[in-house]
């Protein structure tokens, strides 16, 4: 196989999205949770049964993540932050979406502290006027990071430092873990290659899906550099997400999209999965409010 795959890549169910996106897996639940944004969709899926299931969202939807209740997800959405309660398919809403009118929240992640970091964009993807954000439980609204950012993806955090990405720019960027600081940051080339969403495995590597390139990107994070190590081709044009899962954390979940291709395939929109020869970071959770 390759120095990260070690078995062939397999589309999961019928499913096909049009812009799948952050895949999480829960550990206590063994289940890969990720939303499909154009289509206001939450997509669950059980590999013990096979099953995928499909919740239908009021409002357009970036992310699902974990909170520290089994069952109930932070939902990031254009029309706010809310608590979603996964059984009975209700949303508590604990603040107002941030972004600046014509834009949409895109990346989001739960930083190791509990906190929710996530981005906006531009609905037309033609501005720069793109945010990075952070939300804690209890405060009134996001506190606003970084501005004027193109596209923003790629949430992870490793070696005290987040790391995220401008795709529009083709660019990575590493600051403090706690906030990003707009004078301190570094700044990383992606190469000829569009950065969407990474998953971090547990010994620094940072795997990224590149958008229109029908691959992953398999770089080392070490000491506070960002070294490529190679490419690993997927069977769809626009892997969008990526997150490590399984009962080991050593399988890879992948999403994909169908928007904007003229000719799709049969597995575009696709959930994919591979085993790897690498273990995967947990996902955090996003810390409750009190009352």
């Amino acid at each position: 196989m390759s120095a990260f795959f070690r078995s062939d890549i397999t589309a999961i169910g019928d499913y096909r999205a049009e812009l799948g996106e952050t895949p999480v897996w829960c550990q206590r639940t063994q289940s890969l949770l990720w939303v499909d944004i154009l289509a206001q969709r939450v997509l669950r899926y059980w590999p013990d049964s096979g099953q995928t299931e499909i919740h239908q969202l009021p409002a357009l939807t970036s992310a699902v993540l974990l909170t520290e209740k089994r069952n109930q997800f932070l939902l990031v959405s254009v029309d706010g932050i809310h608590l979603y309660d996964y059984g009975q398919k209700t949303r508590q809403k604990l603040c107002d979406y941030p972004g600046a009118e014509g834009t949409r929240p895109n990346e989001a992640a739960i930083a190791p502290d509990g906190s929710l970091w996530f981005g906006t964009l531009d609905i037309k993807e033609e501005k720069d006027n793109g945010e990075w954000f952070r939300y804690e439980a209890d405060t009134e609204k996001p506190e606003m990071m970084l501005d004027k950012v193109g596209c923003t993806n790629t949430l992870v955090w490793y070696e005290g430092k987040v790391w995220f990405a401008d795709s529009k720019k083709k660019r990575f960027f590493s600051a403090n873990a706690r906030r990003i600081n707009p004078l301190k940051i570094s700044c990383f080339s992606s190469g000829d290659k569009i950065p969407d969403g990474s998953a971090l495995a547990q010994n620094g590597w940072l795997i990224t899906a590149c958008w229109g390139s029908k691959c992953l990107l398999r770089q080392q994070i070490n000491q506070g550099e960002l070294l490529t190590l190679d490419t690993q081709p997927v069977p769809v044009t626009q892997p969008s997400c990526c997150t490590f899962g399984g009962p080991d954390m050593t399988e890879l979940f992948i999403t994909s999209a169908r928007k904007n291709l003229d000719a799709p395939h049969a597995l575009e929109g696709a959930l994919l999965h591979v085993e790897t020869t690498t273990v995967g970071s947990p996902q955090n959770l996003f810390k409750l409010p009190a009352h």
